[in-house]
Formats: structure tokens, sequence, C-alpha cells
């Protein structure tokens, strides 16, 4: 990592503010903090990915998907823009391959597959799927939300959180047929809403955050031909002890590089809980949880060095802090910085 170079693309809403779509940040690692260097016009950019080669960057828009070429001096190239034939999505997951683009869709309860060709540039629909079912509170949890999609390491399957109806559905797909064929679900507890989801590296574990149940499920995964295995082995909250508000709903959910720890944001709180990872057993351990200095942490990146973090406040900035993981502390490593409705944030390493 020492010598090497980090840009940090931060994705806002455009239609209000000053904020254009996309900011591109120069990052110092050592320091633990972003410095601004130029915009990209998106509309509404909303939630970012980077292709598992980290040469190309993805942004959900009002238009569909917009596809940038990360240059070698970390400024972005638009490539193309790709139509869902939805309504906008809320979250985008790349494969491992970077054959396949995953949209998911809040509003409409869609999740979309597009192709990604050679380039990187995102090419046509290959297929897509309504979810269906009522919830059990008005408008938040009363119709499908689907607010995350994800393809199984195993490259058999693909697993869509839907936090409006309390599920988490899996289907089978592959790169023969490229159909998403219902197979099973996860059915999580009433008023739960599942709203995010992460494989460990090894494809071993499975973490799954609640917004409004306020907990992180873990899953072992093992793979089937038909479906497969799933088992919950912890649940941990994602607040610690108790919550500072009653308002509390779950965001974002991180593992550092290493994964050796995760983090996971909380909004009404207000604040960033850090966790031991145990790499072999899966399980977390709780460190702390403390406040971000702003409102509405949205997402959370982790610097490649892991000892720093930047919370992604919606409310209008972005804060850093130094990770002390042996005294349980967030000390501010800078000044926050002002961004108009930050929602997500992307690291990629400059080739």
């Amino acid at each position: 990592m020492k010598g090497s170079k980090y840009m940090a693309y931060v994705g806002s809403y455009s239609y209000t503010g000053k904020a254009k779509g996309i900011t591109v940040f120069d990052v110092d690692v050592e320091k633990g903090l972003f410095i601004p260097r130029c915009e990209e016009e998106v509309n509404n950019a909303s939630y970012l990915v980077a292709s598992n080669s980290g040469k190309t960057l993805y942004s959900i828009a009002d238009e569909g998907v917009v596809s940038f070429r990360i240059l070698e001096n970390g400024s972005l190239a638009r490539l193309n823009t790709a139509p869902i034939k939805g309504m906008r999505g809320c979250h985008l997951s790349t494969d491992a391959k970077d054959k396949y683009i995953f949209v998911s869709g809040f509003h409409d309860g869609k999740s979309t597959v597009l192709r990604l060709n050679k380039d990187g540039s995102v090419g046509e629909i290959v297929d897509g799927v309504f979810h269906k079912g009522l919830g059990t509170v008005a408008e938040r949890t009363f119709r499908p939300h689907i607010t995350c999609t994800r393809r199984t390491p195993d490259n058999k399957f693909v697993m869509m959180a839907d936090s409006g109806i309390d599920q988490v559905k899996i289907y089978r797909f592959n790169e023969k047929d490229e159909r998403l064929a219902l197979v099973d679900a996860i059915r999580c507890d009433q008023e739960s809403a599942p709203k995010c989801f992460r494989f460990s590296a090894d494809g071993k574990f499975i973490y799954l955050l609640y917004e409004q149940k306020n907990v992180i499920d873990v899953f072992t995964y093992e793979t089937g031909d038909k479906v497969p295995k799933i088992e919950k082995i912890q649940t941990i909250p994602t607040t610690g002890p108790k919550k500072m508000s009653q308002l509390t709903a779950a965001c974002a959910m991180r593992f550092s590089p290493d994964e050796t720890h995760l983090y996971c944001s909380n909004a009404g709180d207000n604040s960033i809980s850090v966790y031991n990872r145990d790499t072999e057993t899966g399980l977390l351990e709780f460190i702390c949880c403390l406040p971000v200095s702003g409102d509405y942490p949205k997402d959370i990146a982790v610097f490649p060095d892991s000892s720093h973090i930047a919370s992604i406040n919606h409310g209008g900035n972005i804060s850093f802090f130094r990770v002390d993981y042996e005294k349980g502390l967030l000390v501010m490593s800078s000044r926050s910085i002002h961004v108009d409705e930050p929602n997500s944030c992307v690291f990629a390493k400059v080739r």
C-alpha cells in the first residue's frame, strides 16, 4: 500500500443544492482525509460501485446506470448510459468477473440484470424481476422495496434483500440461459426491513443488516445444486448495548480491506459501530458505537490502511476518523468537509 495512490468518488443528489452528481477526491491515506479535485455531472448519483478490476466506476442515475472509465490519474471519462426500463435504482453491484451489473429498485420493487461489455460499458438488459407481496406497515414496509442485489460467490445464485416484504429472495442464475429463477428465500421477522448484505471474500459467510430491527445477522453459506445451504449463527445489535435514539435506522455496512473488522452506520443515532471479525468463525465482537459529527450517515468509506474511516453524512458533510481498535474510540483525524447530500463513496487505487 505504501506509495500507492488512491481516489475517492462520492455520489450525491443533484436536484437540490450545488452538487453536480459525483465529486472526485484525492485521498491522503496517512492523514485520513479527502482533497477535492473536480466533479462529474450525473443526475442524482445515489449509489456508486467500482468494478472488481478497478478500471470502471458505475453510478445510479435518473436515466438508469452511467459508466465511467477510471483514468490513470484518477479522473473519470464517461463511457455510456444504459436504461433499466423501470423506476430509478437505489443500489448497484457487479459480480466477481465483472460480467454483469445488478440494479436494485426501491421504488418499484424491481431488480434488473445487465450485461457488461469488455470495455466496462453497460450493455443490454438480460433479465429482471418484480417482487410481489404485502408487508405490514403502511408505505415503508407495505410493498416490495428491493434494496440490495448480489450474485453469490459460487456464481450459481443471485440474492435480493427486500425491506418492504421482509425477505431475502434467492434466485438461480447462470451464464448459459441468463435467467433468474426463484428457488428459496430467507424469511425475516416482520417489520425488520432487511436492507443490505455482504459476503465474506472466502464465500463462507453472509452478513445481513436490518434497517428497522437494528441488528446484523451472520449466516454460514454453502453452495448447492438446487439451493444453497444457509444457517444463522449470530445476531448482534447495530448500536451496541442500547440505542441513543428511538428513531434509529441502520444504514450501511462495510468490511475493512482485510475483513478483520466490520463497520455499520446508524441514522437517528448518527453513529458508527465497529466490530472485530473472526475470519475463521465469521463471528463479530462489538468494539464501540460513537457519534459521527454529522446527520444521517448514509455510507462509510474505509481507508486502505484500515486505520481511518470517513462517514458520508447525507445531511451535508463528510467527517473523518482514526479508529483506535484497542481503546474502542473514533478520533477525528481531520476537519469535516461540506458536500451537498452525499449518498455513497467508493475508493479506487490509481493504476
